[in-house]
């Protein structure tokens, strides 16, 4: 459960991609317009602004790689991650379930047989292929479950709004008594339901493009060596939000689970999904107290220590607090020197927030597109907060004329630092640290992130990436 808001703002290259330093294109080619253009990766150690239009519109098919897709091997839930290829190739790399026998490959359709395959005995690798839709709040009959069906010890939406008003509750301290404590009773019964506990060297893999989780968490906590592709995480929502009166300036609702949540766990590759709000958008919910019922929390959080990740080709689409490095400022303990995770080639289309939203970790952000529709609530792209060290190079932004590239960034903590190099906006390229520090002189965020990236397999123009991801990023698209 988070208290950070955009609108209150609380605190709570080198490009090193192949054998023998060279780059390795990317086996597609577009069209645009009347042309067809290749899709050519930058050399390494160059900028993109170092390479030419002639450059971009070469004929690469002589050095182009027409196999498969890396990582996809010959069977999906077969695939591990490539070498070199982000945090998570690091200090051993991810296989998941690859190599599992015969008998340890499940395909499930349903809640139950789902949570039967991540609870099956033995630590050996193991491959989950999901098959069509699984809502999670459905019970061992498939019989779809309410919020009702869940809420206990006399819970009621209702009497929780009269219990707290702020007219009569006030707003200096949280909600207890006997109305918060049935809340807590109730979501725990939720909990239950829709969390889903992942084990070790374990592959979940949609099985086809309509793979599909309906309102269920992946929980990827204190375990080694896990793949998750190829799924649509839709509506990940949180029947019993709680009411903060003292969040912010005029009070939130904060809920919980995240569609997915690393939690201490190493080497995890996330790669090919798609997460979204789908099904309950944030625009159709109901207000009270003045405030958005807000019930749907991050889309993907890795925190408490979690290390060696690699996100890649997803799209993050329709969302508010989207992916959350780091869950408090306090954690230094489980978090310094850890949170290392690289995100290359996703989608951010209409996201409000946390694009990601960084504490302590090194965090490689290249080759992503950040595409914003007009009228679309916006707040930020890259949060920079207390120890965080993020590289964000090579990235494209469309974004409408009411949102200004200064507001890409925002930095919640003083005396930290970022490297922002080779982004455009539009087609543009654009200074966007300096565009910040200019719209807000009274920061201090410095220019130098304190690291380099070297694992990178390679990286594309930005011109490029808009047009790329459409058509190969998310759930399906491999």
């Amino acid at each position: 459960m988070s208290k950070e808001r955009t609108s209150h703002r609380r605190s709570d290259t080198r490009s090193d991609s192949g054998p023998a330093g060279r780059s390795r294109l990317l086996p597609v080619a577009a069209t645009v317009g009347c042309a067809a253009l290749a899709l050519v990766a930058l050399p390494p150690h160059a900028s993109a602004e170092e390479a030419s239009f002639d450059e971009l519109t070469s004929d690469a098919a002589s050095t182009a790689s027409f196999g498969s897709w890396p990582g996809s091997g010959h069977r999906l839930e077969q695939g591990v991650l490539p070498a070199r290829d982000g945090w998570g190739s690091a200090e051993g790399g991810v296989t998941g379930g690859s190599g599992a026998p015969r008998e340890r490959v499940f395909t499930v359709t349903d809640r139950g047989e789902l949570a039967d395959a991540l609870a099956a005995p033995g630590d050996g690798p193991r491959i989950i292929r999901v098959q069509g839709a699984i809502d999670a709040n459905t019970d061992a009959d498939g019989n779809a479950l309410s919020c009702e069906d869940y809420a206990t010890d006399g819970y009621s939406l209702d009497a929780y709004l009269d219990a707290y008003d702020p007219d009569t509750w006030g707003r200096d301290e949280e909600p207890s008594g006997p109305q918060e404590d049935a809340r807590l009773a109730s979501a725990a019964v939720q909990k239950e339901q829709v969390v889903l506990s992942v084990p070790s060297h374990t592959t979940i893999v949609g099985a086809g493009s309509d793979a599909r989780l309906l309102g269920a968490t992946l929980d990827i906590r204190g375990v080694e060596n896990v793949i998750v592709r190829n799924l649509t995480f839709e509506d990940t929502f949180d029947c019993f939000p709680q009411w903060d009166p003292t969040d912010g300036e005029f009070g939130e609702w904060n809920s919980e689970y995240d569609s997915a949540v690393v939690y201490g766990s190493r080497h995890v590759w996330v790669d090919h999904n798609t997460f979204t709000d789908g099904r309950r958008p944030d625009a159709d919910q109901p207000r009270y107290f003045g405030r958005l019922f807000q019930q749907h929390d991050g889309q993907l959080d890795i925190v408490r220590g979690a290390d060696l990740v690699t996100v890649s080709w997803n799209v993050f689409t329709d969302h508010d607090k989207t992916i959350l490095l780091g869950n408090s400022d306090g954690a230094a303990a489980d978090d310094r020197g850890k949170l290392r995770t690289t995100f290359h080639h996703n989608l951010f289309h209409n996201v409000n927030e946390r694009a990601p939203r960084v504490r302590y970790g090194q965090v490689d952000v290249y080759n992503n597109h950040y595409r914003q529709d007009a009228g679309v609530p916006y707040g930020y792209s890259w949060g920079i907060g207390i120890e965080s060290a993020l590289v964000a190079e090579y990235n494209a932004f469309t974004l409408p004329a009411e949102i200004t590239p200064d507001r890409a960034i925002y930095q919640w903590t003083a005396n930290t630092g970022m490297t922002e190099h080779g982004n455009r906006v539009n087609g543009r390229s654009v200074d966007l640290l300096g565009a910040f520090q200019a719209a807000n002189p009274e920061h201090t965020l410095g220019d130098d992130a304190g690291w380099r990236p070297e694992l990178r397999r390679v990286v594309h123009h930005p011109l490029l990436l808009p047009l790329l991801l459409d058509i190969h990023a998310g759930a399906g698209r491999l």
